[in-house]
Parts: structure tokens; C-alpha cells; sequence
């Protein structure tokens, strides 16, 4: 049995309403002059309302409802259908010349996560990705985007993938409009840093409500996004507003422990640099902000002093001891020893894996 498809009829045309105004004042056998002389209005007038060069306004359509017993309101139902086709068919000819945008964006993920609803038509599908983007035009995105008006420095994997890096924390920003946040309070964020570095020693899946919690409380909205194809970022950090910061993190590795050095790294951008900067961790080495940040993470996770200790640990007996002598989970310093002593598979039993759900 065949199954027949309906589509939607979207006319690439607009019918002016003053064509309906000529058909009712020829049902109503009326000149154009008379009719004019009974609205009020001049014949030129009626002629532009006719062509729609002219539109219906309120107090036309209320002399309509007088002269032919229309109701004004049907006049100006019409005269706004008319308005919005306009708008759609200007649209779609404006698109046209900004189509090839389209190809600079991961559209097809976006889709297949929900995101944006899939359209075989192209001026639909960039209408639909400017509305995620919240801009009105391919322009707007580049002045938000690709070139900021506001100066901004930004990490090097943004300049190189601007579209997978903006869709993805425009993810994060959407994310978090849901989040009610406290105004920003540097001295509040580095005391809930200490509270949530405890956070580490909970089991899989009990912290992350707790997290978003506390960051609230001092200003920073914290948003699980996860990774975009062929571009696996570990986090980022942007200022929202003066009031308001954005730590956006994936599960790139799945390990706890580079789940918790991400978050801290990106907390110390927050912390450390201007709010003007826009920050992605790729893992990038060269830039002096960002190995400020991995000083920072790596020292308020479990610090410098502890070194020694853990590289001449034996055993996971050794290292779950010291994690439970310096407060942190056992999979941080089975990663902390991995990383000093270069012996990737060590321990590697005792870092927790973390999963989207």
C-alpha cells in the first residue's frame, strides 16, 4: 500500500488584499469613484491599495467595514498575510547570496542532536541556523562571530574552526539561559572551588547538579555540552556579561581525571584573565594564559608538593592512600602519576569513566 506525503504549500507569491477590495466593490456593483467618495478616499489611493504599493491601514480598514459590512478585522488579517508573505519572499532572495555559509557550519550534527529541525530546503535550513545562532543575518553572525566588533583575543582553535567552535558554545550559552546565577563574585568563585574540589571523591553521576549549584552562587553558569565532531575541545570559558561567566566543558577522554583538570583550568581563566578573552582548551601549549591555567588547575587539584609522594607510589593501596590523605578521588592521582612517571597504564583501573547519559 503506498503512503501519500503531504507537504506544506508555501507560495513563493503574495496576492496585494487590494485585489479583494476590487472584487467587493464589483460584487457590490460600485464604481471605483463611488466607492472612494463613500470610504473617503482618494481614487489614486484605492489604485496603490489595488497594486499593494499602498497598505490597508487601521482607520481604511474600519471605512471598509462602513462602505461594504466587512469586518475591519478581515482587512486586517489580509493586509498582515500580505506583509509577512513580503517579508518571507525578500528573505528568501536575501539568503540566497549567503548560502554558502551554510558549509562553514556542522549543520548535519546540529540536526542529528535535535538541535535545529531538518529542511531539504536551503534558505529554510539557513533560517533555522541563524535562529540558533539568535542573529538576524549571515552579517551579524561575522560581526558576533567571525570578526567581533568588541575586540576579543581568542584561542587559535577558534580562529581555525569558527563555525564547530561557535556552534558549540553557542550550545553552552543556550544551555545555561535556563540557570539562574548569582552576580559574579571573585572572592565567592575561589571559595567554591574549594567546596567543589571535594566534589571529586563522589561517586559517578551524584556531583553534577551539585557543581552547577555552586557555581551559581558566585556567578559562573556551567554547561555539559558535548563535543563536536572532529573538533574535541576539553572546555572553554567566556564572560556572558559583566555579571556572568560561562564554563563550558565535554567529556573529551571520559576520564575523571581530565574531566576535573579541564574545569579547574577553565575556572582559572575566569579567575586570571580578561573578560574580554574567549578561551578554548585544545590542549594547546604556546600561549602563556593558557599554562597559566594548567599551573592553576594542576595546584589546586593536588599540589606541586605532593609530587614526590605520588611518583614513588607502588601500588593502588599507595595511591588511594594519598588520594585519601590529600582529599581528591584516587583516579586524580593515579592521572597525576601517569603524568609524572609517563607510564600511561598504570593504575589506569582506578580512573573513573564518565558517560552522557
Amino acid at each position: 500500500m503506498s503512503v501519500k506525503q503531504r507537504y506544506k504549500f508555501k507560495p513563493d507569491y503574495a496576492i496585494p488584499p487590494g485585489l479583494t477590495v476590487k472584487e467587493t466593490i464589483e460584487a457590490l456593483d460600485m464604481t471605483q469613484k463611488e466607492f472612494a467618495i463613500r470610504t473617503g478616499l482618494t481614487v489614486q489611493s484605492l489604485i496603490r491599495i489595488f497594486k499593494g504599493e499602498q497598505p490597508i491601514s487601521y482607520e481604511t480598514a474600519e471605512r471598509f467595514e462602513m462602505v461594504t459590512g466587512v469586518a475591519a478585522r478581515f482587512w486586517n488579517n489580509l493586509e498582515m498575510q500580505y506583509q509577512e508573505q513580503m517579508v518571507k519572499i525578500a528573505e528568501k532572495e536575501r539568503f540566497k547570496n549567503d548560502l554558502e555559509w551554510l558549509k562553514l557550519i556542522p549543520v548535519n550534527e546540529l540536526i542529528s542532536r535535535g538541535v535545529i529541525p531538518a529542511n531539504k530546503e536551503p534558505e529554510e535550513k539557513l533560517r533555522n541556523m541563524l535562529k540558533f545562532y539568535g542573529v538576524n543575518s549571515v552579517d551579524a553572525w561575522n560581526k558576533i562571530w567571525e570578526y567581533p566588533d568588541v575586540a576579543a583575543r581568542r584561542s587559535q582553535c577558534f580562529e581555525t574552526r569558527p563555525g564547530p567552535a561557535s556552534a558549540w558554545i553557542r550550545l553552552g550559552e543556550l544551555q545555561v539561559q535556563k540557570h539562574d546565577c548569582a552576580s559574579y563574585d571573585k572572592n565567592k568563585f575561589t571559595e567554591v572551588l574549594r567546596q567543589i574540589r571535594k566534589l571529586t571523591t563522589e561517586p559517578t553521576g551524584d556531583f553534577e547538579e551539585k557543581l552547577i549549584k555552586l557555581c551559581a552562587e558566585a556567578g559562573v553558569a556551567l554547561a555539559l555540552v558535548k563535543e563536536m565532531k572532529k573538533v574535541p575541545w576539553n572546555g572553554a570559558a567566556k564572560w556572558l556579561s559583566a555579571d556572568k561567566a560561562m564554563i563550558l566543558l565535554s567529556l573529551r577522554g571520559k576520564s575523571e581525571d581530565k574531566f576535573w583538570f579541564s574545569f579547574f583550568h577553565e575556572a582559572g581563566h575566569l579567575l586570571h584573565d580578561s573578560k574580554k578573552d574567549l578561551f578554548i582548551n585544545d590542549g594547546t601549549k604556546g600561549d602563556l594564559r593558557e599554562q597559566r591555567a594548567d599551573e592553576f588547575a594542576a595546584e589546586i587539584l593536588v599540589p606541586k608538593h605532593f609530587n614526590p609522594l605520588i611518583e614513588m607510589a607502588k601500588s593502588k593501596t599507595d595511591i588511594i592512600q594519598l588520594a585519601e590523605k590529600i582529599g581528591v578521588s584516587p583516579g586524580i592521582i593515579a592521572g597525576r602519576y601517569q603524568h609524572l612517571t609517563r607510564k600511561w597504564r598504570w593504575f589506569h583501573d582506578l580512573i573513573r569513566k564518565f558517560e552522557w547519559a
